[in-house]
């Protein structure tokens, strides 16, 4: 290889490097501003249910997180602006509650009526908490929904939520273990990096049939 050619081919890699970095980068202080953005408490509609994302739970207790979500989604339904409370979330272990079981007992204790509780025991992740908050929304005519979480989560859910179809508005707990300074910035940073990575898989699960309409339309002129 000659210096030439050797130089070229260092000249490209670097700067290949450089435009992926550039671009990681970007990506990166989108879903930190996007993320940012979610985390601050929107003017809502009424809906029908409120959907709990779950959290740990101890035993038949909610952990302080959980049970921040818990009593925000109590409050909005004191206030008139969902009919019912969605709970999700499984079991991390066997034999114990699952997170959602746990939700419903706490509410149940402060108040709300058992009949506009609906609850699933089997999800593990943020992606299945709503996948399966769908399905018995629909068995359950429920059409319109307000998604409560941490600040800093209800980005990556809310996005997750419209993917799947979902009608849904945003609301953060007004008060969260993540207070210190150095736990806030965790958060976001953790959450900034889990939405870009989902953004990115999602818009790769669509190449195959970019790939394959871009065949169809080049066929069309042989």
């Amino acid at each position: 290889m000659s210096n030439g050619t050797r130089f070229g081919f260092w000249y490209c890699l670097r700067s290949v490097i450089t435009a992926g970095s550039l671009f990681v980068a970007a990506n990166y202080a989108i879903s930190m501003a996007t993320v940012y953005q979610f985390s601050h408490p929107q003017l809502l509609s009424e809906a029908d249910a409120a959907i709990v994302l779950g959290a740990a739970a101890w035993d038949k207790r909610p952990s302080p997180v959980f049970r921040e979500r818990i009593n925000h989604a109590i409050n909005l339904y004191r206030a008139g602006k969902v009919k019912k409370i969605l709970f999700t979330g499984g079991s991390p272990r066997s034999g114990f509650m699952t997170e959602a079981a746990v939700g419903r007992r706490y509410a149940i204790r402060n108040g709300v009526d058992a009949s506009d509780i609906i609850y699933e025991n089997h999800s593990r992740d943020t992606w299945q908490n709503l996948v399966n908050a769908q399905a018995l929304a629909e068995d359950n005519d429920i059409d319109t929904f307000i998604i409560v979480s941490d600040p800093y989560h209800l980005a990556r859910a809310c996005i997750m939520a419209r993917d799947l179809g979902l009608d849904v508005q945003v609301s953060p707990t007004p008060t969260t273990r993540y207070t210190a300074t150095q736990s806030k910035l965790r958060f976001l940073v953790q959450e900034s990096y889990t939405l870009m990575v989902y953004q990115w898989v999602k818009h790769l699960a669509h190449f195959p049939q970019l790939i394959q309409s871009f065949r169809s339309k080049f066929s069309s002129f042989s």
